[in-house]
């Protein structure tokens, strides 16, 4: 089975433990076995390899979530990455060039594009596979996933189709109406249209190549920013006519806001907290290293991270996004690749950072132009190189790095900094990246 899972969203709903760079598919919120906590995109890639061991994943992506994506999936997982964001449309053409001029994977296979941050169980990636063989055949060009409807709700689209059958040909498509409205379509047989279809690669293909000029998926790619914004409904859905849709009567929630991710938490608090006996449906999420106490309080949602904090009513929760967009602020926590990195203090002329690199990982080897920095080894052994030369580091030692200077460090264990930065224009994008030459 190939899938691609569209991996996108700017982080605003479940502000203050997302933002642009940590979307909310990268919150470790879901308690496992062991104790740990697993995100949403792990939670799903988890379940498509449990279902499916063989199956092609391929996360359609914006630059900025690259680095999450391997610190959280490793480095194996197939990644097609958005130069820029230019809607659904351009974003899935891509992925699927990218299949089959990257992967190599035969036009004639079909594949099944989702959401990356579903709440869903095992059955939904069972019928995927289902998705995925009635596209096979080719009885339509495109096979949805229609969700049999809990409630009259306001937030999906509607498929309608045209008989009961559980896989049916598609009548028409309704927007997110009324929730008056809805309960007319839910009468009429209509189903939530959750964004999942399937199709076969050369059907896609064939669109793309008639709508934009390119020759490949590095032609595509080269050409990205010049494309137009267009979603894939416009672009695609509703210019065709031969559509299926096929009945999904599982699990299916979209954890989209504080008020409906709590409802999918298996306990009541997530890092340090403590709810007093007269509180009724609070939930706290810390990532804080300070305690969170709350007394005499109902359906309230309280989280706390380096980005601020929240307390809101849960169902005031879901307007949270335009108060959000006001603030001009720094990422304060961002996973990598090789680790993560939280601030710790932001003064004028110096900001310092807690590094913590995984065991076998390294920074790209960089200077910076208008900085100076020093690390001081907290925790771990490693290698520092500072303009080529090599130095083993352990717990207590002090690298000192002038501006101009290049630099990075690799992690034989478990590695962690305190990276202090020193000037008056510091800057993310201060940051000149070298081949390191051992």
């Amino acid at each position: 089975m190939n899938i691609i899972l569209l991996s996108g969203g700017s982080g605003k709903r479940l502000w203050p433990l997302s933002n642009d760079i940590r979307s909310k598919q990268f919150i470790k919120i879901f308690k496992q076995e062991d104790g740990s906590y697993e995100s949403m995109v792990q939670r799903v890639y988890r379940q498509i390899k449990k279902v499916d061991s063989d199956a092609t994943v391929t996360i359609a992506t914006s630059k900025t979530q690259v680095s999450a994506i391997n610190n959280q999936l490793g480095e194996n997982v197939g990644i097609s990455v958005e130069p820029c964001r230019r809607d659904t449309f351009p974003a899935i053409a891509l992925a699927t060039a990218y299949l089959v001029d990257v992967l190599k994977v035969s036009p004639e296979e079909s594949v099944v594009v989702c959401p990356v941050d579903p709440y869903v169980e095992d059955d939904y990636f069972e019928a995927l596979k289902g998705l995925s063989q009635q596209a096979d055949k080719g009885e339509a060009n495109l096979v949805l996933m229609g969700i049999e409807p809990t409630y009259p709700s306001e937030k999906y689209g509607y498929i309608i189709p045209t008989s009961s059958d559980a896989t049916s040909m598609v009548s028409t498509f309704k927007e997110k109406p009324s929730k008056e409205v809805a309960q007319q379509y839910i009468e009429q047989g209509a189903l939530w249209n959750g964004g999942v279809f399937a199709y076969k690669l050369q059907y896609v293909m064939d669109i793309a190549h008639r709508l934009i000029d390119f020759e490949d998926y590095y032609d595509l790619y080269s050409k990205y920013d010049s494309l137009k914004k267009i979603s894939f409904d416009y672009a695609v859905v509703e210019n065709e006519d031969k559509i299926q849709v096929q009945r999904f009567k599982g699990q299916w929630k979209d954890l989209g806001t504080w008020n409906t991710l709590t409802e999918a938490m298996e306990e009541p608090v997530i890092g340090s907290g403590i709810l007093n006996e007269t509180c009724s449906d609070v939930h706290i999420v810390n990532e804080m290293d300070v305690p969170v106490l709350a007394m005499g309080l109902h359906d309230v949602v309280i989280s706390a991270s380096p980005e601020g904090i929240l307390v809101s009513d849960k169902e005031q929760s879901s307007y949270i996004k335009p108060f959000v967009e006001k603030f001009q602020q720094q990422v304060m926590f961002a996973e990598k690749s090789w680790g993560s990195y939280k601030v710790l203090d932001v003064e004028t002329g110096s900001m310092t950072i807690k590094v913590t690199l995984n065991a076998g990982h390294s920074m790209n080897y960089h200077s910076h132009k208008n900085r100076d920095e020093v690390w001081v080894v907290i925790e771990g052994t490693g290698r520092t190189f500072v303009d080529g030369m090599e130095q083993k580091v352990k717990t207590g030692d002090v690298i000192s790095m002038a501006a101009g200077c290049r630099h990075t460090v690799f992690a034989d264990s478990e590695l962690k900094l305190v990276e202090v930065q020193i000037g008056e224009d510091i800057s993310v994008d201060d940051k000149q990246k070298f081949e390191l030459e051992l």
